[in-house]
């Protein structure tokens, strides 16, 4: 079974309407979605936003679906030029960029006690997707990089160049990196899967409502080839 993963409604709720759904369990205050996905089976859920939603979200899916695969979708802050609104980045690895114990001793990032700091993506997900994403979104950017999560909603340039020369991420969003340090202490295979949806400065406030559904719609394009695949 493969595990689904998005933070908002908007990110999920496309998949759901076209999953064949077996049952709808509700757990930790959400809403598990239990079936079938193009021929796969699959749980789909809305696990809020920030890292402890994702996180306790993942831990369920790990106990009680006994996932063999994570899949974060969602949208993200551009960190790069090159990567423009729409594009979409897969991650290579995700780092909390919000963990700060550098008082300690540790490197920005670096959870004290763990000697890690970044969470390394599937290979063979992560070849899979961008190869499919390739195909069936060909009007848009695909990267490869760095996925920064914290508990922050980036729209101030200064932070922005900040987090660009600490951590040289390819985007910034509020999930992923919690994701996948779930997912690395129960010893599943995850990706991360961001749709730029603004560039992470001080005009997303403006871009964000704008583009996010356009985003989406390439994310949502990407998993209903992919996941036959897996």
């Amino acid at each position: 079974m493969i595990g689904i993963i998005g933070a908002m409604d908007q990110e999920v709720h496309i998949l759901k309407a076209e999953m064949d759904v077996e049952k709808i369990e509700r757990k930790a205050s959400m809403e598990f979605f239990v079936g079938k996905l193009q021929g796969r089976d699959v749980v789909i859920v809305k696990c809020g936003v920030g890292k402890v939603n994702a996180a306790v979200c993942t831990q369920i899916m790990a106990d009680c679906y006994q996932v063999e695969a994570v899949i974060n979708t969602g949208v993200a802050g551009s960190l790069r030029a090159e990567i423009n609104i729409g594009d979409i980045v897969v991650s290579t690895d995700a780092l909390q960029h919000d963990m700060d114990a550098r008082g300690f001793g540790y490197e920005p990032g670096e959870i004290p006690l763990m000697g890690k700091k970044t969470f390394e993506a599937d290979k063979r997900l992560r070849r899979l997707i961008v190869e499919t994403c390739r195909k069936v979104n060909p009007e848009i950017g695909v990267f490869e990089g760095r996925v920064v999560s914290g508990d922050q909603f980036i729209s101030d340039g200064a932070v922005k160049e900040r987090l660009v020369s600490m951590f040289d991420p390819y985007c910034t969003e509020m999930e992923g990196a919690a994701i996948a340090q779930a997912a690395w202490l129960n010893h599943i295979p995850f990706v991360i899967i961001r749709a730029i949806s603004d560039k992470a400065d001080g005009s997303a406030q403006m871009d964000y409502a704008e583009f996010e559904a356009k985003a989406i719609q390439h994310t949502v394009r990407l998993l209903e080839a992919v996941v036959p695949a897996l």
